[in-house]
């Protein structure tokens, strides 16, 4: 059972206030979308598309969850593939989707972030709010940056974000039970030398605990380029300034 299984229905609310990321995300899909679109009529004629290349706008979003990303992606009018370990999540989704009117938009597969079951081939990976973070060493990140990269077309790209905790965020935070949003409540304890965070949350809807490993910066740059990708951008936020230190990054990269 997912760690995410008990908590599905608090998810929303514990993440209620987590926005910065949704418009960035919209806009890499509507980027990637419009590429493919414009490779459409090359890609038609005889013999020129490749086995299991899709028609255009599609992308692959890795952690779907309940879809705070897919969900709007999908009111933008792009047709997303959500992938997620967790099949009670996956509900959730398809029922925001239904309500949201989105549902034809949305093929949601349960499936783990290294193997996922997806055999289309698109312009568009997405990792959104730091899912990379649940694989726990070097062999796990690697076979799921390298399935990620089957995923893509040549050309195509993955878009993911990612962290490494500050020294202030660990002393604010290690060992104490903080309320995250009203009723909500969230504890970190932070493991420095293994470079683990043990996160426990807690609510009306449900209580779980998750782990999750960090890397810097420069071990995801390794990773990426050993996984046989071109690392063409990492941000320091959203707004897409360039990474300068801090705690956020978000990684642009390509496969040739």
């Amino acid at each position: 059972m997912s760690a995410y299984d008990p908590i599905a229905r608090l998810y929303d609310p514990w993440s209620a206030s987590v926005v910065e990321d949704v418009s960035f995300y919209v806009e890499e899909a509507l980027a990637a979308v419009a590429g493919s679109v414009a490779g459409q009529a090359d890609e038609a004629r005889p013999g020129n598309r490749a086995p299991g290349a899709p028609a255009g706008g599609l992308v692959v979003e890795l952690g779907v969850g309940t879809g705070r990303i897919a969900i709007p992606t999908a009111l933008a009018g792009v047709h997303v593939i959500g992938v997620d370990s967790s099949r009670r999540m996956l509900e959730v989704c398809a029922q925001r989707a239904r309500e949201a009117g989105v549902e034809s938009l949305l093929d949601l597969r349960l499936g783990d972030l290294r193997r996922p079951p997806v055999d289309e081939r698109v312009l568009l990976v997405t990792c959104p709010f730091r899912a990379y973070l649940h694989l726990r060493d070097d062999a796990q990140r690697l076979q799921a940056l390298r399935a990620a990269r089957e995923l893509l077309r040549p050309g195509g790209r993955l878009v993911f974000d990612v962290f490494a905790p500050s020294r202030e965020d660990v002393e604010e935070t290690d060992g104490r039970w903080l309320e995250r949003e009203p009723g909500i409540f969230e504890r970190a304890d932070w493991d420095l030398e293994a470079r683990r965070l043990t996160l426990s949350v807690r609510g009306p809807q449900g209580a779980s605990r998750m782990t999750l490993w960090w890397l810097e910066p420069e071990r995801w740059h390794a990773l990426l380029v050993e996984a046989g990708f071109v690392v063409e951008g990492c941000y320091g936020w959203f707004d897409r300034s360039p990474y300068s230190g801090g705690e956020d990054t978000i990684w642009v990269a390509r496969r040739d």
